[in-house]
Protein backbone atom coordinates (compact mmCIF):
# COMPACT_ATOMS: atom_id res chain seq x y z
CA UNK A 1 0.00 0.00 0.00
CA UNK A 2 1.66 3.36 -0.91
CA UNK A 3 2.13 6.05 1.50
CA UNK A 4 1.02 9.88 1.38
CA UNK A 5 2.40 12.44 3.86
CA UNK A 6 -0.77 13.73 4.47
CA UNK A 7 1.07 16.21 7.34
CA UNK A 8 3.69 17.54 4.45
CA UNK A 9 0.30 18.11 2.62
CA UNK A 10 -1.22 19.99 5.03
CA UNK A 11 2.13 22.13 5.81
CA UNK A 12 2.89 23.12 2.45
CA UNK A 13 -0.84 24.53 1.65
CA UNK A 14 -0.69 26.26 5.07
CA UNK A 15 2.00 28.50 4.02
CA UNK A 16 0.07 32.13 4.95
CA UNK A 17 2.35 34.84 6.23
CA UNK A 18 1.18 37.81 7.21
CA UNK A 19 2.05 40.65 5.30
CA UNK A 20 2.98 43.59 7.16
CA UNK A 21 4.78 47.17 6.33
CA UNK A 22 4.94 48.99 10.02
CA UNK A 23 5.43 47.95 12.95
CA UNK A 24 3.93 48.51 16.49
CA UNK A 25 6.34 51.43 16.82
CA UNK A 26 5.55 52.73 13.64
CA UNK A 27 8.71 51.66 12.14
CA UNK A 28 8.93 50.40 8.41
CA UNK A 29 9.85 46.66 7.89
CA UNK A 30 8.63 46.24 4.53
CA UNK A 31 9.61 48.49 2.05
CA UNK A 32 8.86 46.63 -1.01
CA UNK A 33 5.41 46.74 0.70
CA UNK A 34 5.13 50.53 1.57
CA UNK A 35 2.71 51.89 -0.72
CA UNK A 36 2.99 55.36 -3.28
CA UNK A 37 0.52 57.77 -1.16
CA UNK A 38 0.97 61.52 -1.05
CA UNK A 39 1.78 63.73 1.91
CA UNK A 40 -1.82 64.55 1.85
CA UNK A 41 -3.07 61.25 1.07
CA UNK A 42 -0.98 59.77 4.21
CA UNK A 43 -2.91 63.05 6.22
CA UNK A 44 -6.08 62.22 4.86
CA UNK A 45 -5.94 58.64 5.87
CA UNK A 46 -5.30 58.95 9.21
CA UNK A 47 -7.80 61.38 9.45
CA UNK A 48 -10.43 59.06 8.32
CA UNK A 49 -9.66 56.68 10.69
CA UNK A 50 -9.25 59.89 13.79
CA UNK A 51 -12.34 60.52 12.33
CA UNK A 52 -13.98 57.04 12.28
CA UNK A 53 -12.57 56.27 16.39
CA UNK A 54 -14.69 59.63 17.66
CA UNK A 55 -17.71 58.53 15.58
CA UNK A 56 -17.46 55.40 17.38
CA UNK A 57 -17.03 57.04 20.82
CA UNK A 58 -19.61 59.70 20.31
CA UNK A 59 -22.02 56.46 18.58
CA UNK A 60 -21.57 53.85 21.89
CA UNK A 61 -22.87 57.27 23.93
CA UNK A 62 -26.08 57.72 21.06
CA UNK A 63 -26.56 54.24 21.87
CA UNK A 64 -26.70 54.37 25.74
CA UNK A 65 -28.88 57.73 25.94
CA UNK A 66 -31.29 55.98 23.75
CA UNK A 67 -30.89 58.12 20.61
CA UNK A 68 -29.56 55.45 18.19
CA UNK A 69 -30.79 51.44 17.89
CA UNK A 70 -28.29 48.81 16.13
CA UNK A 71 -24.73 49.47 16.48
CA UNK A 72 -21.98 47.69 16.10
CA UNK A 73 -18.57 49.36 17.29
CA UNK A 74 -15.62 49.87 15.00
CA UNK A 75 -12.37 50.75 17.48
CA UNK A 76 -9.51 48.79 16.81
CA UNK A 77 -10.70 47.79 12.80
CA UNK A 78 -10.07 51.39 11.38
CA UNK A 79 -7.18 50.22 9.58
CA UNK A 80 -8.86 47.10 8.14
CA UNK A 81 -12.20 49.16 7.17
CA UNK A 82 -11.14 52.75 6.27
CA UNK A 83 -7.68 51.89 4.80
CA UNK A 84 -9.14 49.39 2.56
CA UNK A 85 -12.08 51.48 1.54
CA UNK A 86 -9.06 54.08 0.63
CA UNK A 87 -7.20 51.93 -2.34
CA UNK A 88 -10.91 51.56 -4.01
CA UNK A 89 -12.41 53.87 -6.66
CA UNK A 90 -15.52 56.19 -6.13
CA UNK A 91 -17.54 53.99 -9.01
CA UNK A 92 -16.66 50.51 -7.08
CA UNK A 93 -19.27 49.11 -5.72
CA UNK A 94 -19.39 48.27 -2.02
CA UNK A 95 -21.17 45.83 0.09
CA UNK A 96 -20.61 46.09 3.90
CA UNK A 97 -21.79 44.30 6.87
CA UNK A 98 -23.06 45.65 9.92
CA UNK A 99 -19.98 46.86 11.26
CA UNK A 100 -19.11 48.56 7.86
CA UNK A 101 -20.70 51.77 8.20
CA UNK A 102 -17.45 53.69 8.15
CA UNK A 103 -16.58 52.54 4.48
CA UNK A 104 -20.39 53.61 3.77
CA UNK A 105 -19.87 57.03 4.84
CA UNK A 106 -16.53 57.51 2.74
CA UNK A 107 -18.02 55.90 -0.13
CA UNK A 108 -21.05 58.43 0.04
CA UNK A 109 -23.35 57.75 2.66
CA UNK A 110 -24.11 60.84 4.85
CA UNK A 111 -24.44 60.37 8.36
CA UNK A 112 -27.81 61.48 8.71
CA UNK A 113 -28.76 58.31 6.58
CA UNK A 114 -26.56 56.02 8.95
CA UNK A 115 -28.14 57.33 12.40
CA UNK A 116 -31.63 56.78 10.73
CA UNK A 117 -30.05 53.17 9.61
CA UNK A 118 -29.56 52.69 13.35
CA UNK A 119 -32.89 53.11 14.12
CA UNK A 120 -34.61 50.99 11.65
CA UNK A 121 -35.88 53.81 9.48
CA UNK A 122 -36.92 53.45 6.05
CA UNK A 123 -35.12 56.61 4.95
CA UNK A 124 -31.80 54.78 6.37
CA UNK A 125 -31.98 52.61 2.95
CA UNK A 126 -33.05 55.70 0.76
CA UNK A 127 -29.78 55.25 -1.25
CA UNK A 128 -29.42 57.75 -4.21
CA UNK A 129 -29.00 56.23 -7.86
CA UNK A 130 -25.12 57.33 -7.79
CA UNK A 131 -23.98 55.84 -4.43
CA UNK A 132 -22.80 52.07 -5.56
CA UNK A 133 -23.83 50.68 -2.13
CA UNK A 134 -26.51 48.32 -1.11
CA UNK A 135 -27.11 48.77 2.80
CA UNK A 136 -25.24 47.07 5.46
CA UNK A 137 -26.29 43.20 5.25
CA UNK A 138 -27.28 41.39 8.70
CA UNK A 139 -27.57 38.16 8.01
CA UNK A 140 -24.14 37.23 8.32
CA UNK A 141 -22.33 36.47 5.14
CA UNK A 142 -25.55 36.94 3.04
CA UNK A 143 -23.46 39.98 1.00
CA UNK A 144 -21.10 37.49 -0.37
CA UNK A 145 -23.65 35.80 -2.26
CA UNK A 146 -24.84 39.44 -3.57
CA UNK A 147 -21.11 40.49 -4.02
CA UNK A 148 -20.68 37.63 -6.88
CA UNK A 149 -23.98 38.49 -8.81
CA UNK A 150 -22.91 42.19 -8.85
CA UNK A 151 -18.94 41.30 -10.24
CA UNK A 152 -20.81 39.45 -12.71
CA UNK A 153 -23.22 42.53 -13.61
CA UNK A 154 -19.63 44.47 -14.06
CA UNK A 155 -17.90 41.78 -15.77
CA UNK A 156 -20.78 41.45 -18.43
CA UNK A 157 -21.49 45.15 -18.29
CA UNK A 158 -17.86 45.65 -19.36
CA UNK A 159 -17.70 48.77 -16.77
CA UNK A 160 -14.10 48.25 -15.60
CA UNK A 161 -15.55 48.47 -11.82
CA UNK A 162 -14.79 46.37 -8.88
CA UNK A 163 -17.39 44.90 -6.19
CA UNK A 164 -15.76 44.95 -2.69
CA UNK A 165 -17.54 42.73 0.23
CA UNK A 166 -17.05 42.63 3.54
CA UNK A 167 -17.42 40.05 6.42
CA UNK A 168 -16.03 38.82 10.06
CA UNK A 169 -14.12 35.47 10.52
CA UNK A 170 -17.80 34.00 11.71
CA UNK A 171 -19.15 34.98 8.19
CA UNK A 172 -17.10 32.17 6.27
CA UNK A 173 -18.02 29.52 8.42
CA UNK A 174 -21.71 30.11 6.76
CA UNK A 175 -22.74 28.32 3.29
CA UNK A 176 -22.99 32.27 2.03
CA UNK A 177 -19.43 32.47 2.13
CA UNK A 178 -18.20 29.19 0.10
CA UNK A 179 -20.86 29.71 -2.48
CA UNK A 180 -19.94 33.47 -3.30
CA UNK A 181 -16.66 32.53 -3.26
CA UNK A 182 -16.80 29.79 -5.70
CA UNK A 183 -19.49 31.50 -8.07
CA UNK A 184 -17.48 34.43 -8.58
CA UNK A 185 -14.15 32.51 -9.08
CA UNK A 186 -15.82 30.00 -11.34
CA UNK A 187 -16.98 33.12 -13.86
CA UNK A 188 -13.69 35.03 -12.62
CA UNK A 189 -16.10 38.08 -11.85
CA UNK A 190 -14.23 41.10 -10.97
CA UNK A 191 -14.63 40.90 -6.84
CA UNK A 192 -12.48 41.33 -3.81
CA UNK A 193 -13.73 39.43 -0.87
CA UNK A 194 -12.38 40.86 2.68
CA UNK A 195 -12.54 39.09 5.92
CA UNK A 196 -11.84 40.79 8.91
CA UNK A 197 -11.00 38.51 11.13
CA UNK A 198 -11.06 39.64 14.71
CA UNK A 199 -10.83 36.92 16.11
CA UNK A 200 -14.35 35.98 17.66
CA UNK A 201 -17.53 35.36 15.76
CA UNK A 202 -20.13 37.55 19.00
CA UNK A 203 -18.22 35.05 21.45
CA UNK A 204 -16.84 32.20 19.37
CA UNK A 205 -13.37 32.01 19.17
CA UNK A 206 -12.17 31.76 15.53
CA UNK A 207 -10.18 28.25 16.26
CA UNK A 208 -13.75 26.72 17.19
CA UNK A 209 -15.37 27.87 14.07
CA UNK A 210 -12.68 25.93 11.65
CA UNK A 211 -9.78 23.54 11.59
CA UNK A 212 -7.87 26.26 9.05
CA UNK A 213 -5.26 27.81 10.07
CA UNK A 214 -5.63 31.05 8.32
CA UNK A 215 -8.95 31.87 6.67
CA UNK A 216 -6.74 33.35 3.63
CA UNK A 217 -6.59 30.01 2.59
CA UNK A 218 -10.12 29.34 2.32
CA UNK A 219 -9.49 31.03 -1.26
CA UNK A 220 -7.94 27.93 -2.78
CA UNK A 221 -10.84 26.04 -2.79
CA UNK A 222 -12.59 27.98 -5.13
CA UNK A 223 -9.16 28.74 -7.04
CA UNK A 224 -8.64 32.43 -6.74
CA UNK A 225 -5.66 33.85 -4.84
CA UNK A 226 -6.25 34.34 -0.76
CA UNK A 227 -3.95 36.88 1.04
CA UNK A 228 -3.47 37.10 4.64
CA UNK A 229 -2.24 41.07 6.04
CA UNK A 230 -1.61 42.84 8.92
CA UNK A 231 -5.14 44.37 9.73
CA UNK A 232 -3.89 46.69 12.27
CA UNK A 233 -1.57 48.07 9.72
CA UNK A 234 -3.31 51.01 7.53
CA UNK A 235 -0.38 50.88 4.84
CA UNK A 236 0.15 47.28 4.45
CA UNK A 237 -4.40 47.20 4.01
CA UNK A 238 -4.31 49.64 1.42
CA UNK A 239 -1.16 48.02 -0.62
CA UNK A 240 -2.48 44.95 -0.55
CA UNK A 241 -6.09 46.10 -1.18
CA UNK A 242 -4.68 48.45 -4.38
CA UNK A 243 -3.23 45.39 -5.70
CA UNK A 244 -6.07 43.19 -5.54
CA UNK A 245 -8.13 45.56 -7.40
CA UNK A 246 -5.63 46.33 -10.35
CA UNK A 247 -5.85 42.03 -10.43
CA UNK A 248 -9.19 41.75 -10.86
CA UNK A 249 -9.99 44.75 -12.04
CA UNK A 250 -7.57 43.26 -15.14
CA UNK A 251 -9.48 40.43 -16.00
CA UNK A 252 -8.12 37.95 -13.31
CA UNK A 253 -11.19 36.96 -11.02
CA UNK A 254 -11.70 37.55 -7.88
CA UNK A 255 -9.39 38.04 -4.14
CA UNK A 256 -9.79 37.16 -1.22
CA UNK A 257 -8.24 39.36 2.03
CA UNK A 258 -7.89 38.36 5.33
CA UNK A 259 -7.04 41.38 7.70
CA UNK A 260 -5.78 40.09 11.31
CA UNK A 261 -7.91 42.83 13.33
CA UNK A 262 -9.64 43.54 16.91
CA UNK A 263 -12.65 44.92 17.73
CA UNK A 264 -11.70 46.56 21.43
CA UNK A 265 -16.03 46.73 22.61
CA UNK A 266 -18.30 44.19 22.23
CA UNK A 267 -19.43 42.63 19.41
CA UNK A 268 -22.99 44.97 19.46
CA UNK A 269 -24.44 47.28 21.98
CA UNK A 270 -26.96 45.00 22.51
CA UNK A 271 -26.05 43.01 25.13
CA UNK A 272 -22.83 41.51 24.43
CA UNK A 273 -20.22 41.59 26.86
CA UNK A 274 -16.60 41.26 26.10
CA UNK A 275 -15.34 40.23 29.21
CA UNK A 276 -17.20 36.69 29.50
CA UNK A 277 -14.66 35.20 26.82
CA UNK A 278 -12.28 37.82 26.35
CA UNK A 279 -9.24 38.35 29.24
CA UNK A 280 -7.74 41.60 30.01
CA UNK A 281 -4.34 40.46 28.64
CA UNK A 282 -5.62 39.52 25.33
CA UNK A 283 -7.10 43.39 25.00
CA UNK A 284 -3.79 44.79 26.28
CA UNK A 285 -1.79 43.00 23.93
CA UNK A 286 -4.01 43.76 20.63
CA UNK A 287 -4.34 47.71 22.04
CA UNK A 288 -0.43 47.41 21.56
CA UNK A 289 -0.99 46.91 18.12
CA UNK A 290 -3.35 49.69 17.97
CA UNK A 291 -4.08 51.05 13.84
CA UNK A 292 -4.23 54.29 15.19
CA UNK A 293 -0.79 54.75 17.03
CA UNK A 294 1.42 53.29 14.08
CA UNK A 295 0.38 55.32 11.79
CA UNK A 296 0.32 58.52 14.45
CA UNK A 297 3.97 57.52 15.42
CA UNK A 298 5.00 57.01 11.71
CA UNK A 299 3.61 60.29 10.15
CA UNK A 300 4.32 62.36 13.34
CA UNK A 301 8.31 61.15 12.28
CA UNK A 302 7.57 62.55 8.58
CA UNK A 303 6.46 66.19 10.24
CA UNK A 304 2.98 65.14 8.67
CA UNK A 305 0.82 64.86 12.03
CA UNK A 306 0.74 66.46 15.93
CA UNK A 307 -1.90 66.39 18.32
CA UNK A 308 -3.60 69.83 17.24
CA UNK A 309 -4.03 68.29 13.85
CA UNK A 310 -5.44 65.49 15.58
CA UNK A 311 -7.26 67.36 17.93
CA UNK A 312 -9.30 69.50 15.47
CA UNK A 313 -10.32 65.94 13.38
CA UNK A 314 -12.11 65.50 16.97
CA UNK A 315 -13.75 67.79 17.28
CA UNK A 316 -14.59 68.09 13.47
CA UNK A 317 -16.10 64.38 13.62
CA UNK A 318 -17.70 65.88 16.91
CA UNK A 319 -19.44 68.68 15.48
CA UNK A 320 -20.82 66.71 12.73
CA UNK A 321 -22.38 64.02 14.44
CA UNK A 322 -24.27 66.05 16.16
CA UNK A 323 -25.44 68.13 13.12
CA UNK A 324 -26.27 64.91 12.31
CA UNK A 325 -28.29 63.46 14.92
CA UNK A 326 -30.29 66.29 15.17
CA UNK A 327 -30.97 65.79 11.82
CA UNK A 328 -31.91 62.26 12.04
CA UNK A 329 -34.33 63.44 15.50
CA UNK A 330 -36.07 66.10 12.98
CA UNK A 331 -37.23 63.33 10.46
CA UNK A 332 -40.74 62.52 10.73
CA UNK A 333 -41.58 59.61 12.21
CA UNK A 334 -42.62 56.09 10.24
CA UNK A 335 -46.28 55.25 10.72
CA UNK A 336 -47.77 51.81 10.14
CA UNK A 337 -49.69 52.48 6.80
CA UNK A 338 -46.17 53.27 5.78
CA UNK A 339 -44.73 49.90 6.50
CA UNK A 340 -47.66 48.32 5.03
CA UNK A 341 -47.31 50.37 1.83
CA UNK A 342 -43.76 49.21 1.92
CA UNK A 343 -43.93 45.71 2.39
CA UNK A 344 -46.26 45.04 -1.06
CA UNK A 345 -45.84 46.45 -4.43
CA UNK A 346 -49.25 45.17 -4.95
CA UNK A 347 -51.72 45.46 -1.66
CA UNK A 348 -53.91 42.74 -1.79
CA UNK A 349 -57.81 43.63 -0.64
CA UNK A 350 -57.22 43.38 3.23
CA UNK A 351 -54.38 45.10 3.46
CA UNK A 352 -55.62 48.44 1.20
CA UNK A 353 -58.28 48.31 3.76
CA UNK A 354 -55.82 48.21 6.86
CA UNK A 355 -53.46 50.90 4.86
CA UNK A 356 -56.81 52.94 4.73
CA UNK A 357 -57.94 52.91 8.09
CA UNK A 358 -54.37 53.56 9.66
CA UNK A 359 -54.11 56.57 7.58
CA UNK A 360 -57.46 57.91 9.12
CA UNK A 361 -56.51 56.77 12.75
CA UNK A 362 -53.31 59.00 11.90
CA UNK A 363 -54.47 61.80 10.72
CA UNK A 364 -56.91 61.79 13.88
CA UNK A 365 -54.19 61.85 15.91
CA UNK A 366 -52.28 64.82 14.19
CA UNK A 367 -55.29 66.68 14.58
Amino acid sequence: MSQIDFEAILAAENSFSELQVLDENGQVVNKDLLPDLSDDQLTELMSQMVWSRTLDTQATKLNRQGRLGFYAPTAGEEASQLASNYAMKADDFLLPGYRDVPQLLRHGLTLTQSFLWSRGHAAGNHYPAELQALPPQIIIGAQYVQAAGIALGIKKNKSGQVAYVYTGDGGTSQGDFYEGVNFAGAFKAPAIFVVQNNGFAISVPRKKQTAAPTLAQKAAAAGIPGVQVDGMDALAVYSVMKAAREYTAAGNGPVLIETLTYRYGPHTLSGDDPKRYRTKELDDLWKKRDPLTRMRAYLTAKDLWSEDKENAVVEQAKEEIKQAIAEADATPKQKVSSFLENTFEVQPQNIQQQVADFKTKEAANNG
